[in-house]
């Protein structure tokens, strides 16, 4: 098992219980597997795509889902699957900026052929990272932002994941929060990530520098109080804190949970964000709680799990 993958018990042979619950975390350039026994067995695998191309992925896809199927004795009960791409109602791919030779792929058919009768359901990586993480908070009404390489989103209202997987996903980095700030990988000027992403927050920070930024850099300038990388952070905790605000007025979480790579590396980077939610409140309508992950980047492996139990268990 990976280093730093998981808090359970992992079974790194063949692992005896029967029946365990699968959760898949896809990902732009490595896929996570995770099950997970009623008993409390864990067993974790972690693969990188090997190239590009639409075919060798699946190729891969079902070579590594075969080979640790194998370690699970006892069957699969159901698997959850986290997909970062724009999945329609029918099951197509509509886009994936970070391997766009799946778009137009259909998802059913093709888990059908990589699953056969097991029963599968798949949701967006922002609303299982959501789903994960009020799991492990015990908490039915959460609002998950997690920042990374782009930002992403997902609410749990009374216990359901809104709007639900059949109605679409919570596409927070889309929220437009700048009308004239730099243009979208979607194509439009303004959402979210544009100005809040991980990368956003590092082509901002070497433009105020006046030299090139990388994560390191910005790890170590935060704490120093290198003005650059303060203004930096400040603006992308500012423009999702904007957002978060908007979320809060519709809909009224009463925790929001900060994720993702990016801003887990980051010290004190929920603080910040909490600091501007309550500059951005209005009189009778508090800001939420804002906490830091305590799944951190395992937040949407976590939730696909989750999802595979609810499977059979009614809406979500």
């Amino acid at each position: 098992m990976p280093a730093g993958l998981g808090s359970g018990p992992a079974v790194m042979g063949r692992t005896a219980w029967p029946g365990s619950w699968l959760g898949i975390d896809v990902g732009g350039t490595k896929v996570a597997l995770r099950a997970e026994s009623d008993g409390g067995e864990v067993s974790e695998h972690v693969f990188r795509w090997r190239g590009r191309g639409l075919e060798s992925d699946l190729a891969q896809l079902a070579a590594e889902l075969a080979g640790f199927r194998r370690r699970v004795s006892g069957g699969i009960a159901g698997i959850g699957v986290a997909m970062p791409a724009t999945v329609g109602t029918d099951g197509l791919v509509t886009t994936w900026p970070n391997r766009p030779e799946w778009a137009g792929l259909d998802l059913r058919r093709t888990f059908r052929s990589c699953f056969g009768d097991t029963p599968v359901r798949w949701a967006d990586d922002g609303d299982l990272g959501a789903l994960g993480e009020a799991r492990a908070l015990g908490c039915d009404d959460l609002l998950y932002v997690g920042v990374g390489t782009g930002v992403g989103g997902g609410l749990l209202a009374g216990g359901a994941l809104w709007p639900g997987p059949d109605r679409g996903s919570l596409e927070l980095g889309h929220v437009v929060t700048d009308v004239d700030g730099p243009v979208c990988r979607c194509g439009r000027r303004g959402c979210l990530q544009a100005t809040a992403s991980g990368p956003a927050t590092l082509t901002r920070a070497a433009r105020m520098r006046g030299a090139p930024v990388g994560y390191e850099d910005l790890r170590r300038g935060l704490p120093a109080d290198e003005e650059w990388a303060v203004r930096a952070v400040d603006l992308t905790c500012h423009r999702l804190a904007v957002a978060i605000t908007g979320v809060r007025e519709l809909l009224h979480p009463g925790t929001v949970v900060v994720g993702g790579g990016f801003a887990a590396g980051l010290p004190g980077f929920a603080d910040l964000v909490a600091h501007h939610l309550a500059a951005l409140a209005r009189p009778g309508v508090p800001a939420p709680v804002v906490r830091a992950s305590l799944l951190g980047p395992l937040s949407t492996l976590h939730g696909a799990v989750a999802l595979a139990r609810l499977l059979g268990s009614g809406p979500l």
